[in-house]
């Protein structure tokens, strides 16, 4: 034989060829036996016989050798990935063949503590078909109740098998089963086995199996180490991301620092009130991010470390380096773990600045307008326009204003005109009426709209005789230089009342030759003098002590307007 080719054929093979050989040599021998040494047939004959021994075991040292470097490729292979059922299919495909079985299948234990089977190959490396799961329940409940391998040559003649109907419905002959076991819990089984040859399976199976389910159930138990780490990992992230969109949305701003008082986290909220981003918010002291507020607030922080309580409601308004003037309201708590200690605190920030000043421009307007005005105002329906409706329209104008204006200066003329104006103003919201506007000196108000008032005549007069009594009441508290009265016109009439201008500067207010009556009317009116139309009168004569007054010449009317002067109410 040519050593170079002899070199590359296993070892069981070489020893085969010389085995071959030593039989070649004593058949070519034989003739000649009888000049030979007897001795030498004999050692010959030895010769091939330990030649055909040991080509043997070389066999069976190949395919052990061929079994354990399939296992070690398996164990790499279980070893590399914790995608399992991959993994698992790869295994039972090398067991399958090695075993030379028909059949393999691994089973787990569920949450019930059922055997449910994971992986099942055939040997032409397919998975079976569910309805193709004909196994030995017997086999693997033995297995699983005793927690040891189980090896039948053939199970049809098999005592411990032979007259269970799955065996014999089945016509199972050759099975290995051993069991799957994390410490000392079975957590599933693998099961390999052959219908159609008896006697397929040894020890040496057996024990290839056993070998590598101890790889397998650690293989298994990190998948499902690795499965449940990265389930929770999912739910951890899910709701990380979760609380991040819920920080991320609180209207109100958000602000966490250390004990340092080193700021650790802000919402957008906090970015936009601040007016800086979050990477330049985040690690600067609070200090430094509030700079305009700092002293007034360091009472209060030191307040919240000291007591370990929070502080709510607290208003600060101070002037901000990029905003100006602001009014904030903070909330500041503790801020602790899961353990309750303390980690810092947590500020909640509000800024009021807009809502003062909407409320400041409401204050203003409610003393101006009626409540059941500002009721019927939606900002978001303003419309240009206005509807006719029947009106009762005072005027107010104060008397002797000019000549005192003269002599005074601009800050004491606003003082007492606020004064008058706001007597005015009081005494129609008073009856719910609506101050329309101040003209100068003067008062427009009306009333009847916008809900009904079927009194609205007799709501106006109770409202000039309540300003004239009002302002009784300033000459009492003013000096003499500063007793001015009212002159005081009223009319009812068909007005036109709604929004008048255009969109960026609207009026709500009343248009009509009614409203021009009254300020004509008024113009008339002499010092702390009510006059009143005909059309008023006729619906309050009842109730008014009112005498006639000389009929008024005015701008704009052809015919004279009746009026009356109004005394006072009858008793």
């Amino acid at each position: 034989m040519d050593s170079d080719a002899s070199s590359v054929l296993p070892l069981h093979e070489q020893i085969q060829a010389l085995s071959r050989q030593a039989g070649q040599i004593r058949a070519a021998l034989q003739p000649a036996r009888a000049a030979l040494p007897p001795q030498t047939l004999q050692d010959l004959s030895r010769l091939e016989n330990a030649l055909a021994e040991l080509s043997r075991q070389a066999t069976d040292f190949e395919e052990q050798r061929a079994n354990l470097l399939a296992l070690a490729e398996v164990t790499q292979a279980v070893n590399s990935s914790l995608e399992l059922d991959e993994v698992l299919r790869l295994v039972m495909d090398t067991l399958v063949q090695l075993t030379g079985a028909e059949r393999g299948f691994l089973m787990l234990r569920d949450a019930q503590g059922e055997m449910i089977t994971r992986v099942a190959r055939n040997w032409e490396q397919e998975s079976l078909a569910p309805h193709e799961f004909a196994i030995s329940r017997t086999v693997v409940g033995r297995v699983v109740s005793s927690g040891e391998a189980v090896l039948t040559t053939n199970a049809q003649e098999d005592p411990r098998f032979g007259g269970t109907e799955s065996i014999i419905a089945y016509s199972l002959r050759s099975i290995v089963c051993v069991p799957l076991k994390v410490k000392s819990d079975l957590i599933g089984v693998i099961y390999v086995d052959n219908r159609i040859r008896a006697g397929l399976f040894s020890q040496a199976e057996l024990d290839l199996l056993t070998v590598f389910a101890n790889q397998a159930a650690i293989a298994i138990e990190n998948a499902r180490l690795f499965e449940s780490v990265r389930r929770t990992l999912a739910e951890v992230t899910a709701l990380k991301n979760l609380m991040d969109n819920v920080f991320a949305s609180i209207p109100s701003g958000v602000i966490t620092a250390d004990v340092q008082e080193q700021i650790t986290l802000c919402n957008r909220a906090a970015e936009a009130i601040l007016g800086q981003t979050a990477s330049t918010i985040i690690g600067r002291r609070l200090d430094d991010i509030l700079p305009s507020c700092a002293e007034d607030l360091r009472p209060y922080l030191q307040t919240v470390r000291q007591t370990d309580r929070p502080v709510m409601d607290l208003e600060i308004a101070h002037c901000h380096p990029l905003r100006g003037e602001v009014d904030w309201r903070l909330n500041l708590s503790p801020l602790k773990d899961a353990d309750q200690t303390t980690q810092g605190i947590a500020i909640v920030l509000d800024d009021m600045t807009e809502r003062k000043r909407l409320e400041a421009q409401r204050r203003l307007l409610e003393r101006m307008v009626s409540p059941a005005v500002i009721a019927q105002i939606d900002p978001d329906s303003l419309q240009i326009g206005g509807q006719q409706v029947e009106l009762t329209v005072l005027f107010a104008d104060i008397r002797g204003f000019t000549a005192y204006s003269e002599r005074h200066s601009p800050e004491e003329l606003v003082a007492v005109l606020n004064r008058y104006l706001a007597a005015g103003a009081e005494a129609v919201l008073g009856q719910e009426g609506t101050v329309d506007k101040f003209l100068g000196d003067a008062v427009m108000a009306w009333f009847n709209a916008p809900l009904p008032q079927p009194d609205h005549p007799l709501r106006a007069v109770r409202a000039a005789l309540d300003l004239k009594a009002a302002v009784e009441r300033l000459h009492a508290e003013l000096p003499p230089e500063a007793h001015l009265s009212f002159g005081v016109g009223i009319h009812t009439g068909p007005a036109v009342l709604g929004w008048i201008g255009a969109e960026k500067r609207l009026d709500f207010t009343a248009i009509g030759d009614s409203v021009n009556t009254a300020k004509r009317i008024q113009e008339n009116a002499a010092q702390n003098q009510i006059l009143i139309s005909r059309e008023v009168f006729e619906q309050v004569q009842d109730a008014v002590e009112a005498r006639p007054y000389a009929p008024l010449r005015v701008k704009g009317k052809s015919e004279a307007v009746e009026v009356y002067e109004v005394l006072g109410l009858r008793n």
